[in-house]
Formats: structure tokens, sequence, C-alpha cells
């Protein structure tokens, strides 16, 4: 006897395949990565922030994928350097400040994008060595073509120092910086668009002008540096001119926005030039009826629970707020997941993909995320003593721990004020603290 297939059965079916058959027949996406500099959950609307208008991206995340749970390290060479390889920075041994190191030069996520047939581009910051001593240092660490501002060698904002594919450019005088970064990107994607790009936005905003050059930076039209809300308003108005652009070409569909921060809000930022004296004012949030201070440089939240918003029409179902942890070494493994590809089975990273996230197949099988003050001893050195002392911490989305013994329950103390003793803590809290320092053994560290 026959079985008949329930006709809403037969068309779930049938559905299922196209669907299959849609996704298999896609072409791996564009990627445009945002990285803006110094920027905090806090300023963003979407995140429940009231000091500035981010309208564009308000829209990105309504229309796409809000991420809660993204951490990275409370400063921004050691966010760049975790970005770029995948590896948490004390896997790298000693390097410099603003220095990559020269072994990892061909395990950068640039890198493997290029073998698997992106075109990649990058504008605006670089801080991963000064140009002017090795001009074509973005071309080893896989970029075919960029355009970035000489990290502390000359400005990024008003008449900026701006060097093309490794040559310093002539033509800035009387130019905004991000106006420049971003004509470049637009144009690479206008030039890229029969085949996947990855287009990297290393934003300049919102991070105070350079501070160590023999004289100050020119000042802007209005005769001083811009102020907090001019910046942020200048990013949000960069990505309304990006997404603006994906339209216009009609590859909205063919791209991943992805927009993630660096590091936290800054506490002060350069106003002025009283000659060579550099004027700092403070910078104070507003989010959720509670002032914010910016927590740049510090562990804390503030410092390093980062905004991050992925938009995919098509892909990502629009208005979802997820839980997942996602720290700064999941990028590579993720784009190299969207290129279809992974990462070589014989090098290592800390990473773990969430691609499955952004396709809407499961959340990322991440435990914990890791962060660290700049300076750390390689795994089994002794923690030096001081501000500076290379603290760390692992953690859930409920608690933290850090390398000096606190136990944080973040769920109920976010703000960090008071540290859980064993006595304190209860059998949870126990329980993570063990669980916790297992993380720390399984790192090395």
């Amino acid at each position: 006897m026959k079985k008949h297939v329930p006709i809403l059965d037969l068309v779930c079916l049938v559905l299922l395949g196209l669907c299959q058959l849609t996704y298999a027949d896609r072409r791996p996406p564009n990627i445009l990565f945002i990285f803006a500099d110094d920027v905090g959950q806090e300023v963003l609307g979407c995140y429940g922030g009231e000091s500035y208008p981010t309208p564009h991206l308000d829209a990105l995340a309504r229309t796409g994928m809000r991420f809660r749970h993204a951490y990275s390290m409370p400063v921004c060479h050691p966010s760049r350097l975790t970005l770029m390889s995948g590896k948490y920075p004390f896997r790298h041994g000693t390097v410099n400040w603003g220095d990559y190191p020269a072994s990892g030069e061909s395990h950068t996520f640039a890198r493997y994008l290029q073998k698997a047939g992106y075109t990649t581009a990058i504008a605006g910051k670089w801080q991963l060595c000064l140009l002017k001593d090795d001009p074509l240092h973005p071309r080893r660490l896989g970029f075919d073509q960029w355009d970035l501002f000489g990290w502390h060698e000359g400005p990024r904002f008003y008449e900026p120092m701006i060097y093309r594919n490794g040559k310093v450019r002539t033509d800035t005088l009387g130019h905004y910086g991000p106006d420049l970064y971003l004509r470049s990107l637009i144009e690479f994607m206008k030039d890229n668009r029969d085949h996947p790009f990855l287009a990297y936005y290393s934003m300049a905003l919102a991070h105070e002008v350079t501070d160590d050059l023999e004289h100050p930076v020119p000042h802007g039209p209005l005769e001083r540096y811009d102020n907090y809300p001019e910046m942020v308003a200048e990013m949000d108005r960069a990505i309304g001119r990006l997404v603006g652009a994906l339209n216009a070409m009609h590859l909205r569909e063919e791209t991943l926005i992805l927009f993630v921060a660096d590091n936290g809000t800054p506490p002060e930022i350069i106003t002025h030039a009283e000659g060579e004296r550099l004027i700092k004012s403070p910078v104070i949030s507003r989010r959720n009826g509670r002032d914010v201070p910016g927590g740049k440089k510090q562990l804390n939240d503030a410092g390093t629970n980062v905004p991050m918003i992925a938009n995919w029409p098509g892909v990502i179902t629009a208005g979802q707020v997820v839980e997942d942890l996602v720290d700064f070494s999941d990028l590579l493994p993720t784009f190299l997941d969207l290129a279809g590809t992974s990462v070589p089975e014989d090098h290592r990273v800390d990473g773990v993909s969430f691609a499955r996230r952004l396709r809407g197949q499961g959340a990322s099988p991440r435990s914990f995320t890791y962060s660290q003050e700049k300076s750390l001893p390689k795994p089994g050195g002794v923690v030096p003593e001081g501000p500076d002392s290379g603290l760390c911490w692992v953690r859930t989305q409920d608690w933290k721990l850090y390398s000096d013994g606190r136990l944080f329950h973040m769920a109920e103390d976010s703000l960090e004020h008071q540290a859980l003793t064993p006595q304190s803590e209860g059998p949870n809290g126990a329980l993570m603290r063990a669980r916790l320092e297992e993380t720390f053994k399984a790192l090395g560290l």
C-alpha cells in the first residue's frame, strides 16, 4: 500500500530545497568591515545611548543583528593585533606598541581572503607599523590597495597625511580625512563589484587628534578640533554614505556589513591647541538614564564591551538581539567561513567562527571571552605589579574572573562594585570560579 506524503509536508520539502539551492548558489558575500575607533556601546542609540543621534547605525541594527556580548581589548593596538591574527596578544610574545609580528604577516584574515579569491582594500587607520619606515607593509598583510593616514606621522583629520599604496598623497590640502578614506573605499567597491571583495574601513573616528608630533596638527574650519559629538555625527554620516553607495550599486544583498568598535569611549579628548599646548575636555555620555564616563583603557565593560552590528539583507533576519559571546579573535575564522574556506589545520588561532549565527543556523559555540591590558608576559611568566600590570580576565555572559582572583557576577554587578570572595560567592559562584580558572589554564596562563 502506497504512503501518501501530506500536501503541506511536500510543500515544505520543496521550499526547503529551494532555500538550500538559493543559498548554495550564492557567491561568497562581499564584506564591508567597519571598525570604529574609541566608541563604546553607550554612544549608539540602539544600545540605549541618549547623547548622540546615530540614525544610520540604529537603522542597521533595526534591520539586522545587534550583539550584546562582543568584547575587545581596552586599547587599540592589542585589539587590532587580535583582529588581524585571530590570536590573543600574548600568543605573539613581545610585540612593540604599534608593530605587527613579522612571523604572522602571511596569516592575517586579509591574506587568507585573498587566497579565497577576494580583492581587498583598507582605508583609514593602520597602526601596525610606521608607514614611513615600511610603506608597503599593508601589502604584505594582505591588502591589494590602501589609503591610510600616517599614524603618529601627521594629521588624520584636516589636511591629512595619507599613504596611498605606498606613496604619500599630495592632493589632501583643504580636505577632511574621513571623506577621503570613505571615497577611496566607495571607489574600490565600485571597481570590484563583479567579484567578492573585502572593504575594510578602519575609521579615524571618533579618536582624538594625534598628540605626539613636534607641533600640533591643524585646527579644523571652526578653529578648533572636532568635539566628541561632532565626530560621532561624522561617523554615523559615513555609515549612511556607505549603505547608500551599496544600494546604488545594487550590492546590498550580496554584502555583509559588520560594524564593530576597537575599545570603549575615551574619558577625555583633545579639543584645541593653545600654541604648543593641547587642551582636553571630558567625555561623559548618557545611557538609559545614567551618565557613563568614557572607559577606554579600563578592563571593565565600559572599556571592553563594544558595539557590534551585522546587516545582510536576505540572510540576517531583521531585528535580532543576540547573546552570543564574541571576541576579536573570532573575526578571522568567521570571515574565512563566509568565504567558503577555513583556517589551515597547521595554523592555530584562538577565534571561533560565528558565521552560523549570521546565517541563521545557530549560536556561536564560544563559551568564554578574554581580554588583557596592553602588556602581558608569555604564558608561565611572572605578572608584574603596578598600574600596567598585565591584568587580564576570562568571562561568560554572566561571570567574570580576573587573573588576580577577583570574581564578579556581572548579571547582578555589571559595574563591578564588589568582588565576590569564597565566603560570599555561593555554590554557583564557586562553580563558575572553578570553571573560569580551568579556562585560564587551558589558555596557558
